[in-house]
């Protein structure tokens, strides 16, 4: 078998570990084939699980990038959110505030959480990619977990119904509704906006449903009816959520967080560099 041959069917798998790890999709693919090639100068002979041998050197890079990742963080313009991932099914291992909570984790609790948790990893073998010992890698998922237990949603959204809500805020956001917004909002509902210093932007975190509303209806009276246009309602990151082509020409993402038929959170993407993987992808 050509080392192409026993590569590209773990691509997409790499590809995934990698985005966990890093948030974002551009960096995943650089981290992948840095993979390919030290997978191409090793001695196949010697590998005796090619999938576990492949995650082990994807983790170990994932590492040593998320070193420079965080100094570039420390001076990102505005509030920052990983890479848009639009896709067609519901279930998600990560969702989107679960990728924000694995940034506040240490490199090597993501890292042990991730390969344990989501790709079902033993900690035998999670050890190996770590270089610790199995009882130490243990203790990292096992704080992961308790770090981002509050993340995870109370009582999953049936597609349906969240599908619905995405489609009555877009209608409410747009409109300049700002009553019908208003109801639509938990109490403690947060707005995060990424532009990355590229695209108009909030740059904080918007906090609570009156200040959020008040954000909407800034937004709405500014675009002077403006509304851009819907591409489709999708799932962002496991969420629901939609994709439109703004005024300026430019893609937007808008994901929803929902817990008790309540948007507790809406995550913005305005990024532009963080969005040209998905012109294509819509096509």
């Amino acid at each position: 078998m050509s080392d192409a041959a026993a590569f590209d069917p773990l691509r997409p798998v790499l590809v995934r570990l990698a985005y966990r790890m890093l948030g974002s999709l551009a960096d995943a693919e650089d981290v992948v084939q840095e993979a390919w090639l030290r997978w191409s100068a090793e001695d196949r002979a010697a590998v005796r699980v090619p999938e576990a041998f492949l995650r082990r050197i994807v983790t170990r890079l994932c590492l040593d990038q998320l070193k420079s990742a965080r100094v570039r963080r420390e001076t990102y313009v505005g509030p920052w959110l990983p890479d848009p991932v639009v896709e067609p099914e519901l279930a998600e291992d990560v969702t989107l505030p679960l990728l924000l909570a694995l940034e506040r984790l240490s490199p090597l609790e993501r890292a042990a959480f991730l390969l344990h948790d989501v790709f079902d990893e033993s900690f035998e073998t999670v050890a190996e990619s770590l270089g610790r010992e199995p009882a130490a890698c243990r203790q990292l998922a096992a704080r992961a977990r308790d770090h981002l237990r509050a993340e995870r949603p109370r009582f999953p959204v049936e597609r349906g119904h969240g599908m619905a809500i995405a489609e009555a805020f877009f209608a409410a956001s747009r409109g300049g509704d700002v009553a019908r917004l208003g109801a639509m909002l938990a109490a403690d509902a947060s707005l995060h906006s990424d532009g990355g210093g590229k695209r108009p932007a909030a740059g904080r975190v918007m906090r609570g449903a009156s200040e959020v509303t008040r954000s909407f209806a800034a937004i709405a009276r500014l675009m002077r009816g403006q509304t851009g246009t819907l591409l489709r309602y999708a799932y962002v990151n496991g969420l629901p959520g939609f994709v439109t082509r703004e005024p300026d020409g430019l893609l937007q993402t808008t994901a929803l967080l929902i817990d008790g038929g309540k948007i507790r959170a809406i995550y913005v993407m305005r990024n532009p560099d963080k969005l040209r993987h998905l012109e294509t992808a819509l096509h």
